[in-house]
């Protein structure tokens, strides 16, 4: 059995703490540039869109490159090269993001955004399968897995010494301070930013214990696959631009009219958010008092602007499922026609690839829709009307669900004793849940309402248990996990539907790896093209959401994630049928390596 590369992968996880702590320099960076720009509500879906479009088009670009070239890219210059020179690229989009915010253009400020995103393409192409290669290929998992709760540690930890550089306090951030942050601070942020970007790439690039990872292999031309990406993309561009030209018609310019007509009230509702924040007894209650008057005189112009969003939501939800569906059934037919005849089809004549490329693009789009929407559920009067600067520490939890379920995965990785690994097995996500409990009072949250979440991971803790670290087994029980706390919550109400909902990120969190390694197994020469074509499908983040968006508008927030039910059942589904497959060519990755020692 091959031997895990402990000095490579200690380099490579520290890559991904660095990315993990860079994605919260985002959060404040975006949401200034929404104001300091003055943009309209088109603008702003550009800004959130073309985070997932880069990932799309940048391993698209990869593909296709391999085709003309006849090599593939990652493969030649290697896994750490490729990371490298990634992180630079990003490293160059968060220099163009700087000079747009000084020189006030909102297109050098997308390009920018753009570009640091294509670089994170590049370096997510690499990095995963180079975790997977860093040991035995049947616990790659726990080895993704590491480099995720590492990365979900620098998500965590990056607002809060942010807020401490920008804002002299680790408190909670609202829109309105990150508003208001001088042009200077937000520019020294993204200096510090683009320079973690270098220092990583430094580091990564100067360690000699990390191998070049090259693949010396020609790469047989896939004509086929490229031609039905190309389709593909091109009719997910036909269903996208009706959607975001929606945004600039004659409704949505009376919604603006009727904004602007309200905008001091919304403008005061914003600052009493902020100046609620730390108050309590009489001076919280005539905050609360003087906002419900301010919400009860703009009521019926809200309510004016919600009869004309109506058509629009309408409208933009039908083209949204015209690009899933593009996606759900292009996939399948391009495998259908390479099972007939495997030339030309490269990495998609493997059916475990196209079926996880289907899973990778469920599994960002179920995990973000959750994260997105759970918000807007927590505001409503069954489930304890939370004012929305109360939401923060239940979306907190929800995204630290997600380190606490890769913690439990990353004991894994590591070669030790049973009984060691057993009691880490335990210690970890009680460790993770403490920090992340710790770190959302120390922003300034109450995090009371939390202290019995521990009951679900401590359920969490019992099914990676007797999910016994193999990929398929473990993506299987947290999908019947997914399931089952998305049947709970849409049919109950209250703390318990908050907590099932909550679950939902204990689900996901070890996912990520086991679809990975399900997928690429068995692809040889073909496991870089494979890896790119999981990556484009992190698209799946900027149509899964939405659609869930539009529908909460039709059925109401609620009963709109029965969308999360349907997605968990998918991921379950891959987990039993990709086993099959892959028994089917001769593999099994459901062998015990329980003190194997890798």
């Amino acid at each position: 059995m091959q031997k895990t590369n402990y000095g490579a992968l200690t380099t490579l996880i520290t890559v991904f703490f660095f990315w993990g702590f860079i994605a919260a320099g985002n959060s404040i960076f975006i949401p200034f540039c929404k104001n300091f720009f003055h943009l309209d509500q088109f603008q702003s879906q550009l800004i959130d869109f073309a985070f997932y479009l880069a990932y799309y088009v940048g391993a698209l670009l990869l593909f296709a490159y391999s085709f003309i070239g006849n090599k593939d890219l990652v493969g030649k210059w290697g896994y750490k090269k490729s990371i490298v020179y990634g992180l630079l690229f990003s490293a160059l989009g968060a220099a163009a993001m700087i000079l747009a915010v000084n020189g006030n253009t909102f297109i050098g400020m997308l390009l920018g955004l753009f570009i640091v995103a294509l670089g994170f393409s590049m370096q997510q192409t690499s990095a995963q399968p180079f975790a997977i290669s860093l040991g035995d290929p049947s616990t790659g998992n726990t080895r993704v897995n590491l480099g995720g709760g590492i990365n979900s540690l620098g998500t965590t930890i990056g607002p809060l010494v942010i807020a401490l550089a920008l804002f002299g306090s680790a408190s909670a951030v609202c829109d309105k301070e990150i508003t208001n942050l001088p042009l200077d601070k937000v520019i020294t942020l993204y200096v510090f930013v683009g320079l973690l970007f270098i220092g990583a790439a430094a580091l990564f690039g100067f360690s000699k214990k990390v191998p070049s990872g090259i693949i010396d292999e020609n790469q047989e031309k896939s004509p086929k696959a490229l031609i039905a990406l190309l389709v593909i993309t091109a009719i997910l561009i036909l269903a996208f631009i009706p959607v975001f030209m929606s945004y600039k018609g004659e409704g949505m310019q009376k919604i603006a009219e009727i904004q602007a007509t309200i905008s001091t009230e919304s403008g005061r509702l914003s600052d009493l958010e902020c100046e609620l924040k730390g108050k309590s007894g009489d001076a919280a209650t005539a905050i609360v008092t003087e906002m419900d008057g301010l919400k009860e005189k703009i009521s019926p112009q809200t309510t004016v602007i919600g009869e004309l969003k109506k058509p629009l939501e309408h409208s933009r939800l039908f083209w949204l499922l015209i690009a899933l569906g593009v996606v759900v059934i292009g996939l399948p037919v391009c495998n259908q026609m390479a099972a007939k005849n495997k030339a030309g089809w490269g990495a998609m004549q493997f059916p475990q690839l196209v079926l996880g490329m289907l899973a990778i693009f469920v599994y960002v789009g179920v995990e973000v829709a959750i994260g997105s929407n759970l918000g807007e559920l927590l505001k409503q009067s069954e489930f304890g009307a939370y004012k929305a600067s109360e939401v923060a520490p239940f979306i907190a939890m929800y995204w630290g669900s997600l380190m606490i379920g890769r913690w439990t995965g990353a004991v894994a990785a590591f070669s030790m004793a049973v009984g060691t690994k057993k009691l880490l097995k335990i210690l970890a996500p009680l460790i993770a849940f403490v920090i992340v409990l710790s770190l959302t009072a120390l922003a300034g949250h109450n995090v009371a309402p939390l202290k019995w979440y521990i009951v679900c991971v401590i359920l969490q803790m019992i099914v990676a248990y007797i999910s016994d670290d193999k990929p398929a087994k473990t993506l299987l029980y947290f999908s019947i996990m997914g399931v089952i706390a998305m049947i709970v919550g849409v049919m109950s109400s209250g703390t318990v539907a908050i907590y099932a909902f909550l679950c939902g990120g204990l689900a996901c969190s070890i996912m990520w790896p086991s679809i990975f390694s399900l997928s690429i197994a068995g692809l040889g020469k073909y496991t870089t093209q494979g890896s790119a074509f999981l990556i484009m499908m992190i698209l799946g983040g900027g149509i899964i959401p939405p659609i869930q968006g539009k529908l909460a508008d039709i059925i109401g927030i609620h009963q709109s994630f029965f969308i999360a039910i349907i997605c968990f059942s998918y991921l379950g589904f891959f987990a039993w049928r990709a086993k099959s497959i892959l028994q089917q060519q001769g593999i099994n990755y459901e062998v015990n390596n329980e003190g194997s020692g890798h």
